[in-house]
């Protein structure tokens, strides 16, 4: 028991925070899955995970998930970009190749941040390329 009549002792204060980052940490996880299956569901999903990270964002401010979600928003943000080039240039069959080359590294910045995420890792620069 605290005896320097601090209320809410400091282990419950903590608890309220440890509540909280974790919900945070889980809400993390869920979002990077809506992105690993957008492939499966049109565009559905990442649709859905980009207003929830906006949504959010918020909250995870001031917070370790505070980078993955700047990391989640740019793949998102970036992606999105080099699938819109990758389909004009589709005609001139230059956009084959680039549309491939944008779903393999919107892969791996999923896999990288939710490996990150796993590891409870910080991601030291989420606004860069790889």
């Amino acid at each position: 028991m605290s005896t320097s009549g601090d209320y809410p002792p400091p282990s419950y204060r903590n608890g309220v925070d440890a509540d909280r980052l974790r919900s945070l940490r889980t809400f993390t996880h869920v979002l990077y899955a809506l992105y690993a299956v957008y492939w499966l569901t049109g565009g559905i999903s990442v649709l859905v995970a980009i207003i929830l990270n906006y949504l959010k964002r918020d909250e995870a401010l001031g917070t370790p998930y505070e980078q993955h979600f700047t990391w989640q928003i740019r793949t998102f943000w970036l992606g999105l970009a080099g699938h819109l080039i990758g389909g004009v240039l589709i005609f001139v069959l230059v956009g084959i190749p680039i549309l491939w080359a944008v779903a393999i590294w919107t892969l791996y910045r999923i896999i990288k941040g939710w490996l990150y995420l796993y590891d409870n890792k910080p991601l030291h620069n989420p606004r860069a390329w790889f």
